[in-house]
Parts: structure tokens; sequence; C-alpha cells
């Protein structure tokens, strides 16, 4: 087994996992620390060292709340357990799991990217153990990233400093950690030609952004997104706004953080601030930071970047689970889900949805507030599927809901990252054989996509998975990953979904 290795700055080694052909490798820097002058800066180059790094342990997560701090909070019973992991700005590491036996194997690689709403979360979580997916011949690297004010800040001052990194540093760590990967990871036994990217909710959103920037062009071949993507969906007159930040208004808030909640003008006396205590400022704050359309990273918002068809050409998987995110109008009655729909749609569509809605379900209540209802996640990955066909790009979309039990949450936002790691062992929750048979099928369908690029193939033992057909405009499919594996046909583009499009389309300034 490959225990030892070279990377570009020093040599390292790993250890046995628990499944002994798997080799681990924990916490390789793949930059510098960012405190100090780093802090508010693109990734810098990491220092080489002397001898053998023995790589057993995780480096610390990147600045954010305590996780788990709060034992009532929903993700602090799935996997956010551990209120003592360590925290600190020397955290730009990679996790690789890798069941390579030598150098030169060219095993196709899959790089992680994890979720959070760009202000929490961290790449060893216990639910993205790479064991599994490293036990089918795929190398799992899990990458760490600044989330918060400390990776989407912006301010004139870190502008002035340098104009072709004003901000974006969580995605510009992102990218700089695939170039690591695409440098060293041969040495790893993997092939720096073959490399998918994956997230899943704000790492879904980061792999779309990825593909919507023109700096990460040949940094990767395949991606999949996972509970991200799509037209955006937005209530115009809601505040829900599509994350499309334009680097002045971002620059202001900058300054308004710097002012009001840190007390200081310039960058170099926020450079000089605790960490611990700007984190606490920026929750106190309330301020909500992800990618900003930057002129540099991003030229736009990855939702216009895909209405017209300017992401990247590489082969790709989305889907959703169907219980994340539904927005759900007040009332019981007809007349007061109609004031619902008033407040929260412009004058005129307003009323054009009424009228889409009663068409659908007449004066019934119940079925007419089912039918005003959106699952804003699965409604934006199918409206970004209506443009991804008619751009010939037939990606694989899957929908997941099988049962969940332990609670009432459903296909809760994440459920599905239990099964796609086949991790459900470390999971509280009474899952059955059936959960560990669609696991088992999850993680193969993935890494037959990262090896290469259609999910199909065989289970292990050697029966052929239901076929997976991609999304197309004459074959509108989709797989469902419920309590069996089936194909379904998509929803066609009816008055309802169409109306949603062009409405959106509208707010991003398309029609």
């Amino acid at each position: 087994m490959l225990r030892s290795t070279v990377t570009e700055n020093g040599a390292v080694q790993g250890y046995p996992g628990s499944d002994a052909r798997i080799t681990v490798y924990k916490g390789i820097p793949y930059a510098a620390p960012t405190s100090g002058e780093n802090r508010w800066r693109a990734p810098q180059p990491v220092e080489n060292w002397e001898g053998v790094r023995k790589c057993y342990e995780f480096g610390p997560i990147t600045m954010q709340k305590i996780p788990g701090e709060d034992p009532n909070a929903f993700y602090s019973k799935e996997w956010h357990v551990d209120p003592e992991v360590p925290m600190g700005e020397d955290s730009l590491r990679v996790n690789i799991w890798t069941p390579a036996k030598s150098v030169g194997e060219k095993l196709p690689v899959m790089i992680w990217i994890f979720g959070g709403a760009f202000k929490e979360g961290y790449a060893h979580e216990m639910e993205f153990d790479g064991e599994r997916i490293a036990s089918r011949g795929v190398i799992l690297v899990s990458v760490a990233y600044r989330v918060n004010a400390f990776g989407f800040l912006a301010h004139p001052e870190i502008t002035a400093e340098d104009p072709e990194n004003p901000t974006n540093f969580g995605l510009l760590d992102q990218l700089a950690g695939f170039k690591w990967v695409k440098r060293n990871i041969a040495n790893f036994g993997g092939d720096p030609d073959n490399i998918t990217i994956f997230g899943q909710s704000a790492g879904g959103g980061s792999v779309y952004a990825q593909l919507a920037s023109p700096k990460s062009v040949g940094a990767f071949e395949k991606a999949i997104i996972q509970s991200a993507g799509g037209i955006n969906f937005v209530y115009p007159k809601s505040g829900a706004r599509a994350r499309r930040n334009e680097l002045a208004a971002a620059e202001q808030l900058g300054k308004k953080f710097f002012e009001e909640y840190l007390g200081v003008k310039t960058l170099a006396e926020a450079r000089k601030l605790d960490a611990w205590f700007i984190e606490q400022k920026f929750l106190e704050s309330g301020m909500m930071l992800g990618p900003v359309a930057d002129g540099k990273f991003l030229l736009e918002d990855p939702s216009v970047a895909a209405a017209n068809d300017r992401l990247q050409k590489v082969p790709f998987m989305i889907g959703n689970t169907t219980d994340e995110f539904m927005m759900v109008p007040t009332g019981d009655t007809v007349a007061e889900i109609n004031e619902w729909i008033k407040a929260n749609f412009p004058e005129g569509a307003a009323e054009e949805y009424m009228e889409i809605v009663k068409n659908i379900a007449g004066d019934d209540p119940v079925a007419y507030k089912k039918a005003a209802s959106i699952s804003s996640f699965q409604l934006a990955t199918q409206l970004g599927l209506e443009k991804y066909a008619d751009q010939g790009r037939n990606p694989y979309y899957y929908i997941f809901s099988p049962t969940i039990p332990g609670d009432n949450a459903g296909a809760f936002h994440s459920a599905d990252l239990w099964f796609e790691f086949e991790t459900l062992m470390k999971c509280w929750r009474p899952f059955d054989g059936h959960h560990f048979d669609l696991a088992r099928k999850m993680c193969n369908y993935w890494t037959n996509f990262a090896k290469k690029g259609n999910p199909n193939g065989n289970d292990a033992d050697g029966t052929p998975m239901p076929e997976w057909t991609p999304f197309t405009a004459e074959s509108r499919q989709n797989i469902q990953f419920f309590d069996e594996i089936s194909m379904s046909s998509a929803p066609e583009y009816d008055a309802k979904r169409k109306f949603l499009l062009d409405l959106n389309l509208k707010e991003l300034g398309l029609k």
C-alpha cells in the first residue's frame, strides 16, 4: 500500500484506514496560513518542510461558529457533534483517501467541497469519510476553504491591494486546492487528467461557481452539483434574493462590518484583530455572505452564466432531495393563500400565478395550497434543466426521497450525504437493509461517473444496476433514489414552471 509518498513541499506519511486496503492522509497543507497579512488575501504558497510529515490528524477547521454548541440545532444530532473540534487560520488543508498501492496507477479522483451556507461546515465532517469511495478504486480528496467573513468579505482596501483577487477567497481556496491536486495527485496514485469536483448545498453552489469562473477552466474534467445550481428561484418581493452581489455593494457592506462591528477603519487594523473576535462580531451582525460577482473570479451570477450557456462544457450530474426548503403559503383558505401570493409576487404576476394555481387545483383549499407551494431547490434545478436541455448539455438528473427513519424530517436537506459516501453506519438513525442497499448503489453511481463520465454499471454482485439515462430535450428523464431505484419522466414544461422560469429570468435581467 502507498503509505508514504512525496508532495511538492515535502514527504508525507499516511496510515491504514479501518479498511487496511486504503491509505489515509490527513491535513496536508495546500496553502499557507491565512492569519495576519494573509487574512483576506488569495491563498499563498506553502513553505517546504524538512523530513517526513506524519499526516495522521485533520487540520483545524476554518473559522466559524462552534459546531454542535447548540445541542438543539438540527445538524448537531447529525454530524456537528464535537464542539471541541480544533479551529483556526492554519486550516487550508486537503485530506486524501487512496486505494493505490504505488504511484502512477492513474486512478480517477473526486474532490469534495463541503456545504454550510458559506458560513460554516468543514471538510472532515463524519459523514464525509472517504473509505467507501476509495474502496471502489477512486481517490477521494476533501478540501478545506474559508467561509463567512474570512472567505467572502469585500472592502475597498482589499480591492486596492489586489485588484485581481478582491474577494471570493473561499472560492479561490477551492481552486488552489484543485490545482494542488492536479500537480500532486499522481504521487498518490491518481490521474491528474480525470478529476471530478462535487459538493452539496453551498458546496454544490461552489461547484456551480467554479463552472462559471474563467479562472477555473482546465482545473477539473467533470462535476456533480447537489442541492444547488440551476436557475436560482426568488420571490421578487420576499427578500429571498439570489446571491448576485456586485463588488461595489459588497465593498460597502465590508466597510460597514469594519466600522460598525469590528470598530476599525483600515484593513491593517482589521488584520491585527483576533480571529475569534471577528467571528463573534460576524455572528452578531447577522450578515449572510457568499460568492460575489467581482468581475474577476465571477464575471456574473452563475444563474446568469447558466441561462446564457456560459458554464464550462464538462459532463455533470445534478439533483436534489424532496424535502428541502419548501416555500409553503400561509393561510388555510383560498382567500388567505391568495393574500400570501399577492404579498410575494409583483402586481400582475400575482394574478397570473393565482390563475395557474386555480387551473391546477380548483377551489379545494388543501389542493390549492399544495399547488401554490414550491420546493425551491428542486424548482431551481428543474428550471436549470430547461436551459441545459436547450443547450444540449444532457446532464444526469436525480431526485432523492427515500423514507428516512428517526424523526419526521423526511428527505431533509443533506440527507443524501450519508448515502453517497456510504457512511450510514456512523449515523444515529435506525437505517435498515434497504437503506444500506440504496447507499451502496448510490456510491456506485457517483464513483462510476467519476471514472468515465457515465454513472451506470454493475452492483457489487455483478448484476446491472437500474440504467440511469441523461436528461435531454427528447428524453426528459431523472432517476429516483426512493426506497427503490427507478427511472421517471421529469414533469413536462407546464404552465406553472414556465411562469416561474420567465419570472426568474426577468429578475436576473435576462428577459
